[in-house]
């Protein structure tokens, strides 16, 4: 009798958790027909091949502005972005941390535009970059590091606290994509077609202090050393985007930090007519994100940095990697026919304009 209640007791433990599970699947955001970024974190983890030459870390001025398709196809690197919205620099520390768990890269391309924040932003952003993480020490320090005074640390350990209250505001989406999603990048590239042209910008607002804070620059000196630990080459990266505005006084210290922890430093912005950039047809926003063309005319001559600086080896020889980035630039080459598709059909992305359609649905 004893050990019937024995194994009743753990029968029902067991069905609690499982059902504790799929409901946390279920509640949980999608990010497959609106705000798209936040699917970008998890995605890597069902990468094929976690073997990459080059791995990008950063905010949307990598996951936007570089397209690992092209570095493959123009120079045989292999490549993957890590990156989400308003990525803070201890958000990529940790993020990168996790990767090396799957992967050393030869070279780590961190993008430097977070190192103007120097506290926590937004508990939105906190979960594109942390609820995609598996669970580990790594995702726990990531969340300690990142959260604002209001959240608690228990919701990224068990989601389903955070999200319990979704159940009332549950669509076809998250029924749709319970157990499976939809690839939403190209590793980790986020793809948009369609353009707009730069107008024009505010003039940069004076700043009462230019210096980047003491935390990102703790997390700055971490990411080097993480890097030197494990034979990585870590490059600084500032991507084509004309907004934020890059200041003289920002662009002064980076330079200064690469000289003196031996790195390279790449400012595109210097170099925007040798990248070929149109910001009449390359930027789908104005000039803060590039569009497919501008990520690519991006990738083609950051690539050629990276494979001339690192001897970096051209793997399109290998013939078991050529026929895994054929698939790639297959999946590739259909979303961007897709999306003119769309853009001929409604005149702008479905999944980047879901208000515009529930608008027009009404």
């Amino acid at each position: 009798m004893k050990k019937k209640k024995i194994i009743s007791f753990v029968v029902l433990i067991l069905l609690i958790v499982i059902l504790a599970f799929l409901l946390q699947k279920l509640l949980m955001p999608k990010y497959m027909t609106q705000i798209v970024e936040g699917a970008l974190i998890a995605e890597y983890y069902d990468e094929k091949n976690k073997d990459h030459d080059v791995l990008f870390i950063g905010d949307c001025e990598v996951y936007e502005n570089f397209s690992p398709i092209t570095l493959w196809e123009e120079y045989g690197i292999t490549s993957y972005i890590r990156g989400s919205a308003q990525q803070l620099i201890w958000h990529s520390y940790y993020l990168l941390e996790d990767t090396l768990k799957y992967e050393k890269p030869d070279v780590v391309v961190f993008s430097v535009l977070s190192m103007m924040y120097d506290t926590p932003q937004k508990e939105a952003y906190n979960r594109m970059s942390i609820d995609g993480l598996p669970l580990s020490g790594t995702k726990i320090k990531s969340a300690k590091a990142a959260m604002m005074p209001e959240e608690d640390l228990i919701t990224y350990i068990f989601p389903l606290l955070r999200y319990h209250s979704r159940w009332n505001e549950l669509s076809q989406e998250d029924f749709k994509y319970w157990f499976k999603k939809d690839q939403i990048a190209h590793n980790g590239y986020l793809m948009r077609v369609d353009e707009k042209p730069v107008g024009g910008f505010p003039n940069p607002r004076k700043l009462a202090n230019y210096q980047f804070g003491s935390t990102s620059y703790e997390y700055l000196d971490k990411m080097v050393k993480l890097c030197k630990d494990n034979g990585i080459e870590l490059v600084l990266l500032k991507a084509p985007s004309l907004y934020p505005h890059w200041y003289e006084e920002w662009d002064a210290q980076m330079v200064d930090y690469a000289e003196k922890n031996d790195l390279l430093y790449i400012n595109t912005l210097n170099s925007l007519d040798e990248i070929g950039l149109d910001f009449n047809t390359d930027t789908y926003d104005a000039g803060l994100h590039l569009n497919l063309s501008g990520a690519e005319k991006s990738a083609v001559f950051l690539g050629n940095i990276l494979k001339t600086e690192f001897n970096l080896i051209d793997k399109r020889q290998d013939e078991n990697l050529k026929t895994l980035w054929k698939e790639k630039a297959d999946v590739y080459y259909k979303m961007e026919e897709d999306q003119y598709k769309e853009l001929e059909e409604y005149g702008y992305l479905l999944k980047f304009n879901m208000k515009r359609i529930e608008g027009n649905e009404k």
